[in-house]
């Protein structure tokens, strides 16, 4: 009787520890989980208004990351209909996201930011001689702070697409814009 314990016990545990290690060799996390940097381009921007959007992102932990945002905008303002979309003609933004969820950097996620920015606003209006109106543009430089939400789905193997929104206020110059908006489609590659 002792025998046939002693044998079912160790082959009880001999089976435990059999699955154990075979967990352990198939969870290896996949590339999406372990690296931390990404590059992507705003292909919405790109398309719809001929402007270049480049961002770098570099992922701090599970739950954050932080961003430098570089926006071109490409496109004559005088030859093309998409004046009133930006007034910015270059601007340079640093976000800090905040994902919610068990997934790694990944998922919904909140956002702060910082825009530096510049461009043409057209600030008055004025009446010509003729009794005609138009409007007078200035250049304006000016930095706002806003937040936003959004949302990154990311592929096994490292692809993703960033969907976000973002609202904010400039705040030192009056020639420019009181609200900054900003309405991202990225597609780019985890690294």
């Amino acid at each position: 009787m002792e025998n046939l314990f002693l044998f079912a016990f160790v082959f009880i545990t001999s089976v435990t520890f059999a699955q154990d290690s075979q967990n352990n060799e198939t969870t290896e996390p996949e590339k999406r989980d372990i690296t931390q940097n990404e590059l992507s381009i705003g292909a919405f921007n790109l398309v719809a208004f001929g402007a270049l959007d480049i961002t770098y992102e570099r992922i701090i932990d599970k739950n954050s990351s932080w961003a430098v945002e570089g926006f071109i905008k490409a496109l004559d303002r005088d030859n093309e209909d998409v004046d009133d979309a930006f007034y910015k003609d270059f601007s340079l933004t640093g976000k800090y996201k905040y994902f919610f969820g068990d997934n790694y950097a990944r998922g919904f996620y909140v956002h702060g930011f910082g825009m530096l920015s510049n461009g043409e606003y057209d600030n008055d209006y004025v009446t010509g001689p003729d009794g005609y109106g138009y409007y007078q543009y200035e250049d304006y430089t000016d930095f706002a702070i806003g937040f936003g939400i959004g949302g990154k789905f990311v592929s096994q193997g490292g692809f993703f697409l960033d969907l976000n929104t973002g609202i904010g206020r400039n705040l030192f110059n009056e020639n420019s814009p009181t609200i900054v908006g900003q309405f991202n489609v990225n597609l780019g590659f985890r690294f």
